[in-house]
C-alpha cells in the first residue's frame, strides 16, 4: 500500500459574531485575516485567519445555537462525543500563560502533568483552545 502525504490545513470554529471574534483572535493570539467571504448555501459569513503556517476558519451563521456550558470546560466537554478543541504547541506554556494574562485571555488552567504540560483557554465565544508544551519539531507532512 502506498502512503498518502497530508498536512494540517485549518480548524473550523463557529462563532456568534464574526467581527468580534476576528478582533479577539488578532489581539490575543496574533492571527491576521487572510480572507473573508460568504457561503450562500449555508448561509454563513466566513473568515480565514492565519498565524505562521496555522489557519483557522471562523463561521458566523444566523440562528446558530449556543453550546451547552459543559462545552467550555475541558473535562466536562470530553463527556460529549465530537470534536473537542483546537490545539497548538509552544515551547513554554507557562511563559505563554504570562503573556496571555497580559492580553486579558480567559485561561481555564495551566497544568503540569507527569506526561507534559498544557494550557486551556476560551476564546471570546467560549470555544476551547489548548496549547501543549513541546519542543519545536522540523516540519514534516503526515503519512498514512
Amino acid at each position: 500500500m502506498s502512503s498518502i502525504e497530508f498536512w494540517h490545513d485549518h480548524a473550523g470554529i463557529s462563532v456568534p459574531n464574526l467581527d468580534e471574534s476576528i478582533a479577539w483572535y488578532e489581539g490575543v493570539l496574533g492571527f491576521t485575516v487572510e480572507r473573508r467571504n460568504t457561503i450562500e448555501s449555508i448561509p454563513a459569513q466566513v473568515a480565514i485567519l492565519s498565524n505562521g503556517n496555522l489557519r483557522l476558519e471562523l463561521f458566523e451563521v444566523p440562528g446558530a445555537k449556543a453550546p451547552s456550558e459543559d462545552r467550555s470546560m475541558p473535562n466536562e466537554d470530553l463527556k460529549t462525543w465530537g470534536n473537542k478543541h483546537v490545539s497548538f504547541a509552544v515551547e513554554d506554556v507557562f511563559a505563554l500563560a504570562d503573556e496571555l494574562k497580559m492580553r486579558s485571555a480567559d485561561i481555564v488552567w495551566v497544568k503540569k502533568f507527569p506526561f507534559g504540560s498544557n494550557l486551556f483557554m476560551r476564546d471570546n465565544s467560549g470555544n476551547l483552545i489548548e496549547f501543549v508544551q513541546r519542543a519545536k519539531p522540523p516540519i514534516q507532512p503526515a503519512t498514512l
